[in-house]
Protein backbone atom coordinates (compact mmCIF):
# COMPACT_ATOMS: atom_id res chain seq x y z
CA UNK A 1 0.00 0.00 0.00
CA UNK A 2 2.96 2.89 0.57
CA UNK A 3 4.27 1.69 -2.51
CA UNK A 4 1.26 2.42 -4.37
CA UNK A 5 0.36 5.44 -2.63
CA UNK A 6 3.65 6.87 -3.27
CA UNK A 7 3.13 6.41 -6.91
CA UNK A 8 -0.08 7.90 -6.53
CA UNK A 9 1.74 10.67 -5.17
CA UNK A 10 3.97 11.27 -7.81
CA UNK A 11 1.56 11.20 -10.97
CA UNK A 12 -0.45 13.89 -8.65
CA UNK A 13 3.16 16.07 -8.11
CA UNK A 14 3.06 15.36 -12.03
CA UNK A 15 -0.06 16.68 -12.57
CA UNK A 16 0.70 19.58 -10.32
CA UNK A 17 3.77 20.76 -12.70
CA UNK A 18 3.73 23.23 -14.70
CA UNK A 19 4.58 22.57 -19.10
CA UNK A 20 8.02 23.51 -18.82
CA UNK A 21 8.71 20.57 -15.60
CA UNK A 22 6.24 17.90 -17.70
CA UNK A 23 8.29 18.61 -20.72
CA UNK A 24 11.84 18.72 -18.16
CA UNK A 25 10.49 15.42 -16.56
CA UNK A 26 9.46 13.33 -19.70
CA UNK A 27 13.00 14.76 -21.31
CA UNK A 28 15.26 13.00 -18.24
CA UNK A 29 13.03 9.86 -18.38
CA UNK A 30 14.44 9.95 -22.12
CA UNK A 31 17.61 10.38 -21.05
CA UNK A 32 17.51 7.32 -18.21
CA UNK A 33 16.08 4.92 -20.84
CA UNK A 34 18.99 6.28 -22.68
CA UNK A 35 21.53 5.93 -20.42
CA UNK A 36 20.33 1.87 -19.48
CA UNK A 37 20.91 1.26 -22.82
CA UNK A 38 24.56 2.95 -22.96
CA UNK A 39 25.65 1.02 -19.63
CA UNK A 40 24.24 -2.22 -20.28
CA UNK A 41 25.08 -1.92 -24.39
CA UNK A 42 28.90 -1.04 -23.22
CA UNK A 43 28.83 -3.84 -20.52
CA UNK A 44 28.74 -6.35 -22.82
CA UNK A 45 30.66 -4.84 -25.35
CA UNK A 46 33.50 -4.96 -23.14
CA UNK A 47 33.27 -8.05 -21.50
CA UNK A 48 32.92 -9.52 -25.59
CA UNK A 49 36.15 -7.70 -26.86
CA UNK A 50 37.80 -8.86 -23.54
CA UNK A 51 36.65 -12.77 -24.31
CA UNK A 52 37.82 -12.35 -28.03
CA UNK A 53 41.24 -10.96 -27.35
CA UNK A 54 42.43 -13.81 -24.56
CA UNK A 55 40.92 -16.16 -27.58
CA UNK A 56 43.55 -14.53 -30.00
CA UNK A 57 45.98 -13.95 -27.70
CA UNK A 58 46.07 -17.30 -26.78
CA UNK A 59 46.25 -18.46 -30.53
CA UNK A 60 49.01 -16.39 -31.46
CA UNK A 61 50.84 -17.95 -28.64
CA UNK A 62 50.84 -21.22 -29.96
CA UNK A 63 51.86 -20.16 -33.42
CA UNK A 64 55.76 -20.78 -34.17
CA UNK A 65 56.04 -17.60 -36.34
CA UNK A 66 54.61 -14.37 -35.30
CA UNK A 67 56.06 -12.82 -38.53
CA UNK A 68 55.18 -15.38 -41.13
CA UNK A 69 51.92 -17.39 -39.69
CA UNK A 70 50.46 -20.17 -41.44
CA UNK A 71 47.56 -19.59 -43.63
CA UNK A 72 44.65 -21.31 -41.78
CA UNK A 73 45.56 -18.81 -38.75
CA UNK A 74 42.63 -16.60 -38.74
CA UNK A 75 43.17 -12.61 -37.79
CA UNK A 76 39.80 -10.88 -37.88
CA UNK A 77 40.17 -7.51 -37.66
CA UNK A 78 37.07 -6.92 -35.32
CA UNK A 79 39.50 -8.32 -32.28
CA UNK A 80 41.09 -5.60 -31.30
CA UNK A 81 44.51 -7.25 -30.46
CA UNK A 82 43.98 -9.05 -34.15
CA UNK A 83 43.41 -5.19 -35.68
CA UNK A 84 46.88 -4.33 -33.76
CA UNK A 85 48.50 -7.77 -35.06
CA UNK A 86 47.61 -7.57 -38.77
CA UNK A 87 49.03 -3.22 -38.90
CA UNK A 88 52.12 -4.63 -36.78
CA UNK A 89 52.99 -7.24 -39.73
CA UNK A 90 51.62 -5.20 -42.50
CA UNK A 91 54.09 -2.14 -41.20
CA UNK A 92 56.69 -4.88 -41.10
CA UNK A 93 56.56 -6.09 -44.80
CA UNK A 94 55.70 -3.27 -45.90
CA UNK A 95 59.68 -1.80 -45.75
CA UNK A 96 62.10 -3.39 -48.58
CA UNK A 97 65.54 -3.57 -48.44
CA UNK A 98 67.19 -0.21 -50.32
CA UNK A 99 70.52 -0.63 -51.96
CA UNK A 100 73.36 -0.26 -49.87
CA UNK A 101 71.43 -1.08 -46.98
CA UNK A 102 73.07 -3.32 -44.59
CA UNK A 103 70.83 -6.16 -42.74
CA UNK A 104 71.10 -4.26 -39.36
CA UNK A 105 69.61 -0.86 -40.86
CA UNK A 106 66.61 -2.68 -42.96
CA UNK A 107 65.73 -4.38 -39.24
CA UNK A 108 65.95 -1.29 -37.75
CA UNK A 109 63.78 0.48 -40.44
CA UNK A 110 60.82 -2.40 -39.74
CA UNK A 111 61.20 -2.15 -36.10
CA UNK A 112 60.77 0.97 -35.86
CA UNK A 113 58.10 1.21 -38.65
CA UNK A 114 56.04 -1.73 -36.68
CA UNK A 115 56.05 0.71 -33.56
CA UNK A 116 54.76 3.53 -35.22
CA UNK A 117 51.85 1.20 -36.85
CA UNK A 118 51.47 0.12 -33.12
CA UNK A 119 51.34 3.63 -31.95
CA UNK A 120 48.43 4.15 -34.39
CA UNK A 121 46.70 1.18 -34.12
CA UNK A 122 46.59 1.62 -30.28
CA UNK A 123 45.01 4.90 -30.50
CA UNK A 124 42.50 4.01 -32.85
CA UNK A 125 41.42 1.02 -30.63
CA UNK A 126 41.51 3.35 -27.39
CA UNK A 127 39.03 5.67 -29.22
CA UNK A 128 36.46 2.71 -29.56
CA UNK A 129 37.30 0.94 -26.31
CA UNK A 130 35.74 4.52 -25.16
CA UNK A 131 32.95 5.33 -27.38
CA UNK A 132 29.66 6.21 -25.82
CA UNK A 133 31.36 7.09 -22.91
CA UNK A 134 30.84 11.06 -23.73
CA UNK A 135 27.87 10.70 -23.96
CA UNK A 136 27.22 8.94 -20.72
CA UNK A 137 29.26 11.53 -19.03
CA UNK A 138 26.77 14.33 -20.38
CA UNK A 139 24.06 12.55 -18.76
CA UNK A 140 25.73 12.13 -15.63
CA UNK A 141 26.96 15.78 -15.56
CA UNK A 142 23.76 17.63 -17.25
CA UNK A 143 20.60 15.73 -15.57
CA UNK A 144 20.98 17.24 -12.26
CA UNK A 145 21.02 20.51 -13.35
CA UNK A 146 18.74 19.88 -15.76
CA UNK A 147 16.32 18.82 -13.05
CA UNK A 148 17.02 22.28 -11.13
CA UNK A 149 16.42 24.04 -13.85
CA UNK A 150 12.63 22.36 -14.15
CA UNK A 151 12.05 23.06 -10.37
CA UNK A 152 13.76 26.70 -10.40
CA UNK A 153 11.08 27.30 -13.34
CA UNK A 154 8.37 26.09 -11.28
CA UNK A 155 9.01 27.64 -8.27
CA UNK A 156 9.12 31.05 -9.91
CA UNK A 157 5.70 29.92 -11.95
CA UNK A 158 4.13 29.20 -8.54
CA UNK A 159 5.65 32.21 -6.77
CA UNK A 160 4.07 34.44 -9.72
CA UNK A 161 0.84 32.87 -9.75
CA UNK A 162 0.48 33.74 -6.06
CA UNK A 163 1.40 37.11 -6.77
CA UNK A 164 -1.59 37.73 -8.66
CA UNK A 165 -3.84 36.30 -6.10
CA UNK A 166 -5.74 38.47 -3.46
CA UNK A 167 -4.83 36.24 -0.32
CA UNK A 168 -1.79 33.33 -0.29
CA UNK A 169 -2.29 30.52 1.15
CA UNK A 170 0.21 27.51 1.94
CA UNK A 171 -2.03 25.45 0.64
CA UNK A 172 -2.24 27.58 -3.18
CA UNK A 173 1.27 27.54 -3.18
CA UNK A 174 2.30 23.71 -1.77
CA UNK A 175 1.34 21.92 -5.36
CA UNK A 176 3.26 24.18 -7.26
CA UNK A 177 6.44 23.91 -5.34
CA UNK A 178 5.54 20.03 -5.22
CA UNK A 179 5.24 19.09 -8.79
CA UNK A 180 8.22 21.73 -9.35
CA UNK A 181 10.40 19.87 -6.74
CA UNK A 182 9.82 16.36 -8.70
CA UNK A 183 12.36 17.27 -11.29
CA UNK A 184 14.81 17.83 -9.12
CA UNK A 185 14.17 14.08 -7.75
CA UNK A 186 13.86 12.69 -11.32
CA UNK A 187 17.26 14.46 -12.83
CA UNK A 188 18.95 12.49 -9.31
CA UNK A 189 16.95 9.56 -10.11
CA UNK A 190 18.67 9.42 -13.64
CA UNK A 191 22.00 11.25 -12.63
CA UNK A 192 22.93 8.60 -9.38
CA UNK A 193 22.80 5.17 -11.52
CA UNK A 194 24.59 6.75 -14.36
CA UNK A 195 27.57 7.86 -12.08
CA UNK A 196 27.36 4.62 -10.50
CA UNK A 197 27.38 2.76 -14.17
CA UNK A 198 30.00 5.14 -15.86
CA UNK A 199 33.18 5.15 -13.10
CA UNK A 200 32.35 0.88 -13.33
CA UNK A 201 32.62 1.14 -17.24
CA UNK A 202 35.15 3.93 -16.56
CA UNK A 203 37.29 1.56 -14.56
CA UNK A 204 36.97 -1.74 -16.91
CA UNK A 205 37.99 0.38 -19.85
CA UNK A 206 41.05 1.67 -18.33
CA UNK A 207 41.50 -2.43 -17.07
CA UNK A 208 41.15 -3.06 -21.61
CA UNK A 209 43.56 0.04 -22.52
CA UNK A 210 46.22 -0.89 -20.01
CA UNK A 211 45.74 -4.75 -21.06
CA UNK A 212 45.70 -3.63 -25.04
CA UNK A 213 48.70 -1.17 -24.11
CA UNK A 214 50.99 -4.34 -22.98
CA UNK A 215 49.99 -6.90 -25.76
CA UNK A 216 50.98 -3.92 -28.24
CA UNK A 217 54.47 -3.86 -26.55
CA UNK A 218 54.71 -7.48 -25.98
CA UNK A 219 54.00 -8.14 -29.57
CA UNK A 220 56.87 -5.19 -30.51
CA UNK A 221 59.55 -7.46 -28.78
CA UNK A 222 58.60 -10.37 -30.18
CA UNK A 223 58.87 -9.09 -33.67
CA UNK A 224 61.87 -7.22 -32.97
CA UNK A 225 63.14 -10.45 -31.79
CA UNK A 226 62.41 -12.80 -34.27
CA UNK A 227 63.41 -10.48 -37.05
CA UNK A 228 66.68 -10.89 -36.29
Amino acid sequence: MPIVAQSASLFTYFSQSNLAGKFIILALAVFSVCAWAVMIGKYWELKKLRLLNLGFEHSLHRQTSVLNPPASFKSPRHVPYAALYLDAVDAYHRIQAKSGESDEQLRAARVEHVENALQRALANKTLSYESSMVFLATIVSGAPFFGLLGTVWGVMDAFGSMGLQSSATLQNLAPGVSGALLTTVAGLCVAIPSVFGYNFLLSRTKVLVTELENFASALADVIELESR
